[in-house]
């Protein structure tokens, strides 16, 4: 039975993943008593204890949780920002290629992605290295997310009865261009530049639908819609990420359809010369704590959706 310790329990990932884990006869979970739980030598013990350690902490913290660890047989999954594109650090998300899923198997440090930067590096990633989108491409991004995904602060503005009329709108937010999940956007895709991106919280729980526009005359020559399509088509056949050949609902596409889900849909839309390259999750799930439970399961040689919900 392997042992498992989440530092950061009581965030919104943290908690959801020790839901998930604390059902499952396969694990044992490592749990600190509440005044043992932020305690450095506490922390450190649990850490070395664990054959997983979830880091569901700011980025400070999470580094610090990784100084910590002497045991080598302990393998880390970082749902931080601080190890993303960090050297020696495996990238989580194993259906970009077989060399991702590979990297996988064998990590001792994995780094979950990003909930927009899942969303658009599984859309961009394959075209770029498929030749189909060249890699200095001005590519614009724009996201549509629950406000749970602002952890707990948020979605406590969000569920106050007296909150500021503000919240009733879709808000756009990043309006410097310095959002945190561009690094890795740019670094896994091998982008020239990193995208315009434009996120926007609206008033809806969990649920999240990623969209890059691009022009028929941003690809590289020879290549169509068409070619996108069979791209994605070969690549996501699942169990998590799968294609799909329309994804709307009467000409709108809702950002919470599959809210609660593990499972992300990619589709194209548009027409054959403004085209709409679209990705559709859960913030929660494929875009936090689902991707951070399948990342552990091809870690430890089970099966990916064991304990998803699909």
């Amino acid at each position: 039975m392997y042992k498992v310790f989440i530092d950061g329990r009581e965030g919104t990932t943290g908690l959801r993943i020790y839901e998930r884990l604390a059902e499952r006869e396969d694990l044992s979970l490592i749990v600190l008593d509440e005044d043992k739980r932020k305690d450095p030598a506490s922390r450190k013990a649990a850490l070395n204890a664990a054959d997983i350690a979830f880091l569901c902490l700011p980025d400070a913290a999470a580094r610090e949780a990784v100084s910590m660890i002497e045991n080598e047989n302990t393998r880390v999954i970082d749902a931080s920002t601080a190890h993303r594109t960090e050297p020696g650090w495996c990238y989580g998300l194993p259906e970009l290629a077989p060399s991702f899923l590979h990297q996988l198997q064998s990590s001792k440090r994995t780094a979950v992605p990003g909930c927009h930067a899942s969303g658009f590096i599984s859309l961009v990633y394959p075209l770029v290295a498929a030749g189909i989108l060249p890699a200095d491409a001005a590519l614009t991004c724009h996201s549509v997310t629950g406000y749970s995904g602002g952890g707990k602060k948020m979605i406590a503005q969000y569920e106050d009865d007296g909150r500021s009329a503000l919240l009733d709108a879709p808000r756009q937010y990043g309006l410097t261009q310095q959002h945190k999940h561009l690094k890795e956007m740019q670094a896994v895709c091998g982008l020239a530049k990193a995208p315009i991106f434009c996120p926007i919280v609206s008033d809806f729980y969990s649920g999240m639908v990623v969209t890059v526009p691009i022009f028929r005359d941003m690809l590289n020559p020879g290549y169509t819609v068409s070619d996108i399509q069979n791209t994605y088509r070969s690549l996501y056949q699942g169990p998590v990420i799968r294609y799909q050949e329309a994804m709307d609902e009467n000409g709108f596409c809702s950002a919470n359809a599959i809210s609660g889900s593990d499972a992300m849909q990619i589709s194209v839309m548009g027409n054959e010369e403004r085209i709409l390259l679209i990705s559709r999750f859960d913030n929660l799930g494929k875009g936090a704590s689902g991707a951070a439970i399948q990342c552990m399961n091809i870690m430890l040689g089970d099966h990916p959706t064991h304990g998803l919900s699909i």
